[in-house]
């Protein structure tokens, strides 16, 4: 994965704009990352894994007639967490 700094896609953010077209752009802060820039696809592409992600967990929770704290399942789905 490429690696800017903050500046350095300030300055050259159409650059930035196309080389994360292509694959994901780490931009870091006084030398720690802090974001990655993604095309629009992979965006799109991670959504679609979060929502079949909740869909299986509402499915398995239903069929095994489990029930989970609404805020904490939220919470570990956003995060990336899970059991």
């Amino acid at each position: 994965m490429k690696a800017l700094s903050a500046n350095e896609a300030k300055t050259q953010f159409g650059n930035l704009l196309l080389n994360a077209q292509r694959e994901p752009v780490q931009i870091n802060k006084n030398g720690k990352p802090v974001a990655v820039m993604i095309s629009i696809d992979e965006y799109n592409d991670i959504e679609s894994l979060k929502l079949r992600l909740l869909q299986d967990r509402a499915i398995t929770a239903k069929t095994d007639k489990n029930t989970a704290d609404g805020e904490a399942f939220f919470q570990q789905l956003v995060s990336g967490q899970h059991d």
